[in-house]
């Protein structure tokens, strides 16, 4: 079966908050003996929907961000490569290693910490109302994103709502991140010409609290 690996440098800028890359300064200390982890793409989509598996590589050398390295793990649902295969890959190909990276931390805090999304937002992946209410839990950052397209009957069902990582809002807009911070209760409505959000000073909590 054919392969080829996956560029996840690009997957990391089309979605900076969700797809971890290993930073430059953990990247500039790999050598030989490091363990990197690779992922393989089929070329085409297998019959149980798989298109691709990550899967950990033993560097043997290096020569600038080129790499040569054994394949050490056993493939679940790819027929090739197989254990034991020398793969030739470049640093752009690294979607994880075994080294400790500060980056790796702040990918937890986007992925651990959720918000409230309407399905419209994501369905637009844009949201134009924002407001933070009193968080529920440690990991509930009390925030909730609308479209600003949705009515009261939408509102008021709670089917048409889920519970996202920080991260996935990031994703759409990530101008938002001096207002993360705010304290409850507060909302936020963007300014259509300036793109930019404004605080609500007039936003209706007791109605919010009677819904």
């Amino acid at each position: 079966m054919a392969w080829t690996l996956d560029n996840a440098v690009d997957r990391h800028k089309e979605a900076p908050y969700t797809f971890y890359t290993p930073s430059d300064e953990v990247l500039d200390r790999l050598q030989a003996g490091d363990l990197v982890k690779l992922i393989f793409m089929a070329e085409e989509t297998l019959d149980n929907g798989c298109g691709a598996e990550r899967m950990w590589v033993k560097i043997v050398e290096r020569h600038a961000s080129d790499f040569r390295g054994e394949l050490v793990n056993h493939p679940v649902y790819l027929q090739s490569p197989q254990y034991g295969d020398m793969i030739r890959f470049n640093s752009v190909h690294i979607c994880s290693t075994q080294l400790d990276d500060p980056r790796a931390k702040e990918m937890d805090y986007y992925f651990d910490y959720k918000v409230i999304v309407s399905n419209d937002v994501l369905e637009r992946e844009q949201f134009n109302f924002m407001m933070k209410d009193e968080p529920n839990n440690e990991q509930d950052t009390g925030w909730m994103f609308f479209s600003g397209y949705e009515d009261d009957d939408y509102n008021a069902d709670s089917t048409n709502f889920q519970v996202v990582s920080l991260g996935v809002v990031l994703n759409m807009d990530d101008s938002i991140i001096p207002y993360l911070d705010a304290a409850p209760r507060s909302a936020y409505e963007r300014d259509l010409e300036s793109g930019k959000f404004v605080f609500v000073e007039d936003y209706d909590w007791d109605a919010y609290d009677d819904e």
